[in-house]
C-alpha cells in the first residue's frame, strides 16, 4: 500500500479546527493508505514546555485522536520521541540541507516573533526534523495544510539532493489536502488557535460551546435582526458547512438571505448539530481517560511498529552514507 505520514504537536487542547483540518482527514485516510500518525513531542520542545504539562498534553492528544476515530488496527499511532530513528535521520538530513534553504522558511520568522526571548536553534532546524518524520517511513503522501507547503517543498528538495548523491532512497512525498483547509476562530479574523483564545474545544460541553457561540462573530454587515444576511461571508455559516446536513445548510442560506432567521437561531442550530459530532467524541474521551493503560498500550504497540519501519529505513540510509547502523 501507498504510505502516508502525518504528525501533530502536543501543544494546547484539541479544538474543532484540529478536528476538521487534521483528525477527520486522518480517520478517512487510514483505510486507504498504510498510515503512520505521530504525536511529535520533540517539536514541542522548541517552546520549552513544562515537563509534566508536556506529558499530559501527549496523553490528551492521544485520547483526542483515538476518540475521533483513529483506529490502531488500521493506523500506526505513536509518540515521536519513542522512536529514536527520527533524530538519527534528522542529523543525516541536516547534512543534506543548505543554510539558505532554512533561512527562507517563513515559519521560523513567525515562530521567532511569537517567542522573541527564546529564538533557539531548534526553531531554525525544525523543518529538518519534520523531513525526518516523513522520510523515516519513506512516506509517499503527507496530509498538510497550506501553511506547511513551504516545509514540504523543502522535504522534496532534501530528497532530491540525497537521492542524487547516494542513489534512489526516498520517494518525493506529495500533498494530500483536507476539505477544511483553513478553519477560522470564533472571532472570524484569524485561524482557530488555543493560544489566540478563539477556539471551540473538541471536548467542551454543550453549555460551554454555546457560551462561545453566542458571542461569535457573524456577518459583519448584518447589524439588526431584520437585515438580510450574507451567508457567504458569515463565519458561523462556514461552520454549518462542516457540521450541518446539506439540506439544513441550504435552508439556513435561504432563510438568512430573506431575514427569516436571525443570527441567534442560526447559532442554536449549529450548536445542536455540532453536539451530534462532538458528543460521541467527548464520551469516548472520558472512557479513555478512565482507562489510561489502554492508551499506553496502544502507544507502545504503535511505537514498536514505527521502530521496525524506522530501522529498515536507517539500515539502508546508514549503509549508503557509509556509517554503521
Amino acid at each position: 500500500m501507498v504510505r502516508i505520514m502525518s504528525g501533530i504537536q502536543p501543544t494546547g487542547s484539541l479544538h474543532i479546527g484540529n478536528y476538521l483540518g487534521a483528525l477527520q482527514n486522518w480517520v478517512s485516510l487510514q483505510g486507504e493508505y498504510e498510515a503512520f500518525y505521530s504525536i511529535v513531542d520533540l517539536h514541542a520542545l522548541t517552546g520549552r514546555p513544562d515537563a509534566d504539562e508536556l506529558r499530559n498534553a501527549v496523553r490528551e492528544i492521544a485520547i483526542g485522536l483515538l476518540a475521533s476515530g483513529v483506529d490502531p488496527e488500521k493506523a500506526t499511532l505513536y509518540v515521536q520521541s519513542h522512536v529514536p530513528g527520527h533524530t538519527r535521520l534528522a542529523w543525516i538530513l541536516s547534512c543534506m540541507t543548505q543554510m539558505g534553504d532554512l533561512n527562507r522558511m517563513t515559519q521560523f520568522k513567525d515562530k521567532s516573533h511569537n517567542q522573541p526571548e527564546n529564538i533557539n536553534a531548534g526553531l531554525f532546524t525544525y523543518p529538518v526534523l519534520q523531513a525526518a518524520d516523513i522520510l523515516i517511513h519513506r512516506a509517499d503522501r503527507v496530509p498538510v495544510g497550506e501553511d506547511q507547503d513551504q516545509h514540504l517543498e523543502l522535504v522534496r528538495e532534501i530528497v532530491r539532493r540525497f537521492n542524487k548523491i547516494y542513489g534512489k532512497t526516498f520517494p518525493e512525498p506529495q500533498v494530500v489536502r483536507s476539505k477544511a483547509r483553513r478553519v477560522m476562530g470564533i472571532d472570524g479574523d484569524t485561524k482557530m488557535s488555543k493560544s489566540r483564545g478563539n477556539e471551540i474545544g473538541l471536548f467542551e460541553k454543550p453549555e460551554a460551546v454555546w457560551k462561545k457561540l453566542r458571542g461569535a462573530k457573524t456577518d459583519p454587515a448584518r447589524i439588526r435582526r431584520d437585515d438580510k444576511g450574507h451567508p457567504e461571508v458569515c463565519n458561523i455559516f462556514s461552520y454549518h458547512g462542516f457540521f450541518s446536513p446539506e439540506a439544513t445548510c441550504a435552508q439556513i442560506d435561504a432563510d438568512c438571505r430573506s431575514a427569516a432567521i436571525g443570527c441567534v437561531d442560526c447559532k442554536k442550530i449549529l450548536a445542536t448539530n455540532l453536539e451530534v459530532v462532538t458528543g460521541p467524541i467527548r464520551e469516548k474521551g472520558e472512557q479513555l481517560r478512565a482507562n489510561p493503560q489502554e492508551v499506553d498500550d496502544i502507544l507502545a504497540s504503535g511505537a514498536a511498529k514505527a521502530r521496525a519501519s524506522a530501522d529498515q529505513t536507517l539500515a539502508e540510509v546508514t549503509d549508503r552514507v557509509g556509517i554503521r547502523n
